[in-house]
């Protein structure tokens, strides 16, 4: 088999410059504990403990070569985004952070594709930042799923989509930012309910925000976790916006007819889902994805795809490499 292209994989540099007088109190910063072992750490709060496979390439590259993966798209980690600050104070963190990416992936430039971030919450800074990033070496760009109750329909984030569209450049949208409650702070239940949820409101909120009739068709985007919980409900969406098309959306089409649209990827961990996900959205729209080297991604990468008796040759080629192919411009 030809070696699988993983479109979700994320770093984190080994330390970076101080950016509390861009970040605030809960600015990220870096506690390394040993050569391999770090807490990622916002302001006093722990955030996430991580391996040395975030940063070094070395670790990544035998992990890619256990798992018989050729490519990997290496994107930020969404906590990096701060979304919440002003734009100039997002720009400077993000300037910061896709340099040291730059640094992570050169030794396997032929292996290791950078995505870059941009401060989503001002439009203008985030093209320029885009375009800065392309200039360098970046080949696409990680989003979060809104900034602040922004969705992907605001027309910021709709002109910086269409600036994708015009310059060719991949996007993946990624959740992040979770709604915290009692009721969701216990289990993981933010990562295991509230993720899916927040991905399948992205998912909505381009069909029936009109954003697909409105940005140009050059788009390539494509949602993380299998489009979250959206291939469960299109049916729900359908019927509502039959049912009751005074009060769903703007879209001119029903739902379905925007499923040629977007790409998902494949780390929904269970044949059956995946079954779902490519009745769905087709099998030309769907991409391994690993969340490698999170805990709650999938190793071996691609391994539901692999073993799935459902698809064919044909239609696994399409899942493993050639839509990532396309979709990256390989």
């Amino acid at each position: 088999m030809t070696s699988l292209i993983d479109i979700h994989t994320h770093y984190v540099p080994r330390g970076w410059p101080d950016v509390s007088a861009e970040g605030g109190p809960e600015a990220p910063w870096l506690r390394i504990e040993s050569e391999r072992e770090a807490m990622i750490m916002m302001g006093t709060r722990e955030f996430r403990r991580i391996q040395s496979d975030c940063w070094d390439a070395g670790v990544r590259l035998a992990d890619m070569d256990a798992d018989g993966v050729g490519i990997q798209v290496v994107s930020p980690t969404p906590g990096f985004f701060n979304y919440g600050r002003t734009g100039e104070q997002s720009a400077r963190i993000a300037r910061i952070f896709n340099d040291l990416a730059l640094d992570i992936v050169a030794p396997a430039p032929d292996r290791l594709i950078p995505f870059c971030q941009v401060p989503l919450q001002d439009t203008d800074l985030a093209c320029a930042e885009l375009d800065r990033c392309l200039a360098n070496g970046h080949r696409g760009v990680e989003i979060g799923n809104h900034v602040g109750d922004r969705d992907l329909d605001s027309e910021g984030v709709v002109t910086f989509l269409q600036h994708c569209a015009d310059r060719g450049v991949p996007v993946f949208v990624h959740p992040w930012d979770m709604a915290s409650s009692p009721r969701l702070d216990r289990w993981m239940a933010q990562w295991l309910t509230a993720m899916p949820a927040e991905t399948h409101l992205s998912i909505l909120s381009m069909v029936l925000g009109g954003v697909f009739d409105r940005i140009d068709e050059r788009l390539k985007i494509c949602f993380a976790h299998g489009g979250g919980s959206f291939a469960f409900w299109l049916g729900r969406m359908e019927n509502a916006w039959h049912g009751r098309n005074d009060v769903i959306g703007t879209s001119q089409f029903p739902p379905s007819h925007y499923l040629g649209r977007f790409h998902v990827d494949s780390v929904v961990f269970d044949e059956r889902a995946l079954r779902l996900l490519v009745d769905t959205v087709g099998p030309d729209r769907v991409m391994v994805g690993s969340d490698y080297p999170y805990p709650l991604g999938e190793r071996p990468v691609g391994e539901v795809v692999r073993k799935s008796d459902f698809l064919d040759d044909t239609t696994r080629a399409r899942i493993t490499h050639e839509n990532a192919q396309a979709f990256l411009g390989i």
